[in-house]
């Protein structure tokens, strides 16, 4: 059996305890036929391999299934559902799709986009993991030429469909983040750095909205109010993880954030149109009339 059989058969198991909190040996057997079926591929197990898959699902995805002697079912007791291992499983369900059917064009459509750099994603890890000192080729947006800087990697970062490396510039010893999707070239040297023991990159980033942090800047209370057909989209898909709904009626959809005011913050409430009002701080309130304006003067200009 493929290894790919094997990792679709621990997705499978899991999402049928996730989907009916428990079940049969028989039950869950039953349902790894009926997958079978459907995608072309040989789920079904004998009960020796099923408790064999239990700790391999243990070990890789932090799930621990356990027997319940009582009732005869077996059930999620331990669910640690982190991002990676929630971004493993969706990778895994995802492959599982593409592999279903061979003319998947057909039927799926993929935004034409151009590659996020996560061809450097081995390569950065293992510097990240062993220490090592790199040096970066990394060209900005705003510069013609690329530019050689020599970095002490620390960790990588997703934020809006794009990864970030998370590392120490040697040249002025600030903490910065490089675009993977910028990054033109790397190479290890020998040189090691030790890892800051006090850094905390989910608490670094705990009021950005994006991967901006300014310097010096207090995150403030953002109050915004969405159109109601807007306001489900907000619900479903929150903007930051700070999001609190304050009211949800036929009228608006009004919710807080706490956040630094950047311009990816700016830029993100801009792109909701005239189906948001920002109600405070002033100075958000501002920035964005002030951007309104000067388009109106554009138009004004064309015309």
């Amino acid at each position: 059996m493929a290894k790919q059989d094997y990792l679709f058969r621990y997705l499978t198991i899991i999402k049928k305890l996730r989907r009916s909190g428990e079940a049969t040996f028989t039950e869950i057997n039953e349902y790894l036929e009926k997958e079978s079926a459907f995608i072309d591929r040989h789920l079904s197990v004998s009960n020796r391999t099923f408790i064999r898959d239990l700790n391999e699902i243990r070990a890789l995805f932090k799930i621990d299934i356990r027997y319940d002697f009582s009732k005869g079912v077996y059930f999620i007791a331990e669910d640690q559902q982190s991002d990676l291992n929630n971004r493993m499983i969706e990778s895994i369900d995802t492959i599982n799709s593409l592999k279903m059917v061979s003319d998947i064009n057909q039927y799926m459509f993929f935004e034409k986009r151009k590659a996020h750099g996560t061809h450097h994603f081995y390569g950065l890890l293992h510097a990240i993991k062993s220490r090592v000192v790199i040096l970066l080729v990394h060209q900005k947006f705003d510069s013609d030429e690329p530019k050689e800087r020599l970095v002490e990697p620390y960790a990588l970062k997703e934020s809006k469909g794009r990864w970030y490396l998370l590392a120490k510039d040697r040249n002025d010893r600030r903490v910065k983040t490089f675009g993977l999707d910028r990054i033109l070239d790397f190479q290890n040297t020998p040189a090691r750095f030790d890892y800051p023991k006090d850094l905390d990159v989910n608490a670094m980033f705990q009021y950005c909205f994006g991967v901006i942090n300014p310097d010096d800047a207090q995150p403030e209370e953002i109050m915004l109010t969405f159109e109601p057909e807007q306001g489900k989209y907000i619900k479903s898909y929150p903007i930051h993880e700070s999001q609190e709904i304050l009211t949800d009626d036929d009228k608006e959809l009004r919710i807080t954030l706490k956040l630094f005011i950047t311009r990816d913050l700016v830029m993100e409430i801009l792109s909701y149109g005239l189906s948001v009002r920002v109600i405070s701080p002033e100075r958000l309130i501002g920035e964005v009339t002030a951007i309104y304006q000067r388009a109106v003067e554009q138009m004004a200009k064309s015309g």
